[in-house]
């Protein structure tokens, strides 16, 4: 029987709306879930039962209220129908009855070594994000002055991201059993949202078909910009907790959830350059892709998401492949090598992608940063089962490669700048931000 959303639900949805996102940081994260046990699980549950609804409510408003048609059309529809459903699924799910006495205990902050400990470090502003560029609320987009948005942050500072709980007494089986009913209700909720990505993207291109429009405006470009931005934030925080939930905790000490504390470049970028290789000699039918040459000190390790910093080096070194196919023709012998360096700094690690693929002329750099900056008639026709993970885009593409891999940079306070020399070649400049204590970048 196929689902149905009820006005009351979204009265539901419109009431969530109103409450802005709390952001969390990187290490607020590793610092809660470096112990995951029930009653600190319990209570992560509590915060998320709170804030995933506020941050699907966004989304639902947005997609709904978005211009000059582009909320009639199919697709958009449908995702908006998805998280209306997630929002629906989370705000339902029965809790648990609990006693005086085990509210309390919740409510009591672990003690370390005999101190009460730190409520989890303050997440710091993001520096790679102007105020409200991002902003979760649909209500004060890009404008930042919120409508009396002083009264809000009272709102919100009432719910904090987990504090640790004091675990040495038994839990009731209820907490545990809740525990795991909210994380397989979490897990059902990202499998769902799996093709959101490519969903929108079928949604614009309906659009731009029904419109005749080859390009989308600015108002559509920030609106996707902060729409996969908070898909990215509600991903992480889905993701981290069933990690938590499920982790037989004692895998892999370098991983708290999905977040490696040891996170080694060298590695990840060897297997990412090996991936966008294959998959450039399969798009282009070549024996040998182009050659890449990395320069990376072996032993460099920092604590990041290796999903994220994946995703981001393959985008960008399939980029840098097709244009040294495509400009040097596909029956050359040798190649230009493409340069991946790897530099170490204080504040933030920085990797270079020098590709000689003949570069881009500076009228065009702006629409590399823009959604679909494909044509209508060579735009793919996305079918949206064709690719359930958002990872194994084709070679080609459709023209999202830079844009989401810069806004995955920006979520934990890094950046994607690119410098080319029209004639020549691209640099790519990926920067991560090592200090990761930055919050989100929601507000």
């Amino acid at each position: 029987m196929s689902w149905k959303k009820t006005d009351m639900l979204m009265d539901t949805i419109r009431h969530y709306s109103g409450f802005p996102a709390t952001g969390v940081s990187l290490r607020q994260m590793v610092q809660f879930g470096e112990r995951p046990s029930t009653g600190t699980l319990f209570r992560a549950s509590q915060f998320l039962s709170e804030e995933l609804p506020i941050r699907l409510a966004h989304r639902v408003q947005e997609l709904g209220d978005l211009p000059d048609g582009l909320n009639e059309m199919p697709s958009i529809k449908k995702v908006q129908d998805w998280y209306a459903q997630s929002f629906e699924e989370i705000t339902t799910l029965p809790r648990p009855q609990l006693s005086k006495d085990v509210r309390d205990r919740l409510m009591k902050p672990a003690k370390q070594s005999g101190r009460s400990s730190k409520i989890l470090a303050e997440a710091t502003k993001n520096p790679s994000v102007a105020n409200g560029q991002y902003t979760s609320s649909p209500w004060q987009n890009g404008n930042g002055n919120g409508n009396g948005n002083g009264n809000q942050e009272k709102k919100g500072s009432a719910r904090r991201y987990f504090a640790t709980v004091e675990d040495t007494e038994d839990w009731p089986p209820e907490l545990h059993d809740y525990n795991q009913r909210f994380a397989s209700t979490l897990n059902h909720i990202k499998r769902r949202h799996d093709s959101v990505v490519t969903t929108v993207a079928q949604g614009i291109l309906e659009y731009k078909r029904k419109r005749q429009r080859m390009q989308i405006d600015n108002n559509i470009q920030s609106f996707l910009d902060r729409f996969y931005m908070s898909r990215i934030g509600i991903r992480m925080l889905i993701g981290q907790h069933i990690a938590l939930t499920d982790q037989s905790h004692h895998k892999d000490p370098s991983y708290v959830g999905i977040i490696c504390t040891k996170t080694n470049v060298r590695d990840l970028a060897q297997e990412a350059i090996e991936n966008a290789r294959f998959v450039c000699e399969d798009h282009y039918g070549l024996f040998d892709a182009p050659k890449v040459q990395l320069v990376c000190p072996p032993n460099l390790n920092f604590m990041y998401v290796p999903g994220h910093l994946s995703h981001m080096l393959f985008e960008t070194l399939k980029n840098s492949l097709r244009a040294v196919v495509e400009t040097h023709g596909q029956d050359k012998e040798d190649f230009p090598v493409t340069k991946v360096v790897v530099a170490e700094g204080k504040e933030d690690i920085t990797i270079k992608i020098s590709d000689e693929g003949g570069g881009i002329p500076r009228s065009a750099i702006p629409l590399v940063w823009t959604y679909m900056y494909t044509t209508v008639d060579t735009t793919p026709s996305l079918d949206p089962d064709f690719d359930k993970s958002d990872f194994k885009a084709p070679m080609a593409g459709f023209g999202y490669g830079l844009p989401i891999s810069r806004l995955y940079a920006r979520y934990f306070g890094g950046d994607l700048k690119l410098i080319s020399m029209e004639g020549y070649g691209t640099d790519v400049y990926l920067h991560l931000n090592r200090l990761s204590s930055s919050s989100e970048p929601l507000q």
